[in-house]
C-alpha cells in the first residue's frame, strides 16, 4: 500500500525544500489529515530519492545551543536537566514489586546501593522477616514449586545438598505434602550416600 496519493507526493515534493522530515510531516498531516510519522516520511523521501537539501554540518564559528550548559541536553536547557535529589522518571519506591525474567518476584528494599542490594527476591524477605537470615549452606524452595504463591506455609528451608538430591531424583512435585515427602526422601538418600563413602574410605571399594 502506498504511502503517499499522487497528490499528497507532489505537495511533499513542493515543500521539501530546505526543511526537516518533523516539518515535512507536520505539514502533510495537517493538510491532508493524516497520522504520518516523521521516521515514515523519511524512509519515503530515502526510497524516492528526495532530499531536503539541509545541512547538518557545524559551521565554524557558530555557537553550539548547549554552550554553559551542564547535564545532558534537551530543548529547553537546563530546565529540564537531571538535577543533584531528583528522582529518575523510571524511580520505583520501596516496596514495589516486579517480577525477573525466570518468574520470581522482586521487591524493593531500599534506595541506595547497588541494584541487588536494592531489589531482593520476595519470598526471602517474607521468610527472613520471621526466621532471620537464610544460612549460606541453605535456601528456600516453593513446595508446590508455585514462585507467585509467596506464603511462609509454601517455603520450606532446605540445605543445597538436599536440593540436589531432589533434582537429581525428580522430588519435587506441584503437590506440597508429595515435596515435603521428596525432602525426608532426599535426606536419607544423603545419608546413605555419606555412609557408603565414610564405609569405602575406612575398608576401601568392595568391588572384586
Amino acid at each position: 500500500m502506498r504511502l503517499l496519493t499522487d497528490k499528497q507526493h507532489a505537495y511533499l515534493i513542493s515543500i521539501a525544500e530546505g526543511r526537516t522530515t518533523n516539518e515535512i510531516a507536520k505539514m502533510i498531516n495537517d493538510k491532508f489529515s493524516l497520522v504520518i510519522t516523521s521516521r515514515q516520511i523519511r524512509n519515503y523521501k530515502k526510497n524516492h530519492g528526495l532530499k531536503s537539501n539541509i545541512s547538518t554540518t557545524f559551521k565554524k564559528g557558530s555557537i553550539p545551543a548547549n554552550k554553559g550548559k551542564k547535564g545532558l541536553y534537551n530543548v529547553g536547557g537546563n530546565r529540564t536537566s537531571f538535577k543533584p535529589g531528583q528522582k529518575a522518571r523510571n524511580y520505583k519506591p520501596i516496596g514495589s514489586e516486579r517480577t525477573d525474567r525466570d518468574g520470581y518476584v522482586l521487591i524493593k528494599v531500599q534506595d541506595d546501593g547497588p541494584w541487588h542490594k536494592r531489589w531482593r527476591l520476595k519470598h526471602t524477605v517474607v521468610w527472613e522477616e520471621v526466621n532471620g537470615p537464610v544460612p549460606n549452606s541453605h535456601c528456600l524452595i516453593f513446595l508446590d514449586q508455585d514462585k507467585q504463591n509467596i506464603s511462609l506455609d509454601n517455603l520450606q528451608l532446605i540445605t543445597r545438598s538436599q536440593l540436589a538430591r531432589l533434582n537429581q531424583n525428580n522430588l519435587i512435585s506441584d503437590d506440597p505434602d508429595i515435596t515435603k515427602t521428596g525432602i525426608i526422601m532426599a535426606e536419607i538418600y544423603s545419608k546413605i550416600g555419606e555412609r557408603k563413602k565414610s564405609h569405602e574410605a575406612n575398608y576401601g571399594s568392595s568391588d572384586c
